[in-house]
């Protein structure tokens, strides 16, 4: 089924929803301009998630979702909220859906969890998912270890659900070699970044517009925890004190609100989370033109492939 047709959108684009950065001005406007927004739900308590869902709704007539982190110690009450204010779908990370799956779907709500392995995918398929985010390790932010390139295609090939691909794409020619991989649609995060909309200080959207091909660094492998952020004096101290061999209390001590300072405002003791493609992002602009531009890219790479072929 076409991703267009599942969730009902324009465009097969999905917004990433980042910790503490998808608020409502950010996913309206994805969702104005025929995407999907995507709320995160990370660190809200139930009423400040139902507010946020009510501003959305002020804001946007369009389907938008929300991002379950199930490791939340308030999960029931989150679900609760959505469930009630009747959201169109939900995306889940950091844990196993498997009992808020049944409760989302009797309300009617499409559920699609972001996965990294083959072996995830499989058993999000067994559990209900009515779609997978399948994300590869070129994304900003918590990451697994395949590619996005080669993990794409083993999982179209080993489920039997609409794929969608995160990680490592910014226009159209991202998006035409995702479909050609077998993908439906795909998500983007490091994109809204730089958007007049995204509600992070100019430092933050800056740094991505300034980063070249070479300014994301992966912290956090020697535990496990893995992630993906812009090259600053946060990130070189992380790695130096990864490569001393701290305990994995350390080094969560080291790395604890980190993503937060970063939106607040500390460009060099936070941690700027940010794709690869950030290499790809010249400018700040709203996110109606960024979504303008992911189209004409998109036609203007199937005619090119046409005429190679």
């Amino acid at each position: 089924m076409k991703l267009t047709e599942l969730i009902h959108i324009k465009y097969p684009i999905i917004q990433g929803a980042m910790a503490h950065i998808a608020r409502p001005s950010l996913v309206s406007a994805v969702s104005n301009a025929g995407g999907l927004g995507i709320l995160a739900s990370a660190g809200l308590t139930g009423e400040e998630l139902r507010d946020a869902i009510q501003e959305t709704k002020h804001l946007t007539n369009q389907p938008f979702g929300v991002n379950l982190m199930l490791q939340m110690p308030n999960i029931k009450e989150l679900v609760d909220v959505i469930v009630d204010e009747r959201v169109a779908v939900v995306t889940t990370g950091a844990g196993n859906p498997a009992p808020i799956i049944p409760i989302l779907k009797e309300a009617g709500i499409k559920v699609l969890p972001v996965i990294a392995s083959v072996r995830h995918a499989k058993k999000m398929a067994t559990l209900g998912a009515d779609g997978l985010i399948v994300e590869g390790q070129e994304s900003g932010g918590h990451i697994g270890t395949a590619s996005t390139l080669t993990l794409i295609p083993q999982v179209v090939d080993a489920v039997d659900l609409p794929v969608i691909a995160a990680g490592g794409i910014a226009d159209g020619r991202g998006v035409a070699a995702m479909f050609a991989l077998g993908a439906v649609g795909v998500q983007l995060g490091t994109v809204f970044l730089a958007s007049e909309e995204c509600p992070i200080p100019l430092e933050y959207k800056q740094a991505v517009v300034e980063a070249t091909d070479q300014d994301t660094v992966v912290m956090g492998r020697l535990y496990n925890r893995a992630v993906r952020v812009l090259q600053n004096d946060f990130s070189s101290t992380c790695l130096e004190t990864e490569k001393q061999g701290v305990s994995p209390e350390e080094w969560q001590k080291v790395t604890s609100g980190s993503l937060l300072r970063a939106v607040q405002g500390e460009s060099q003791t936070g941690a700027m989370m940010a794709g690869e493609i950030s290499g790809l992002v010249h400018d700040i602009r709203p996110v109606k033109e960024i979504m303008e531009h992911i189209i004409t890219t998109y036609i203007k790479a199937l005619s090119q492939l046409n005429k190679e072929i």
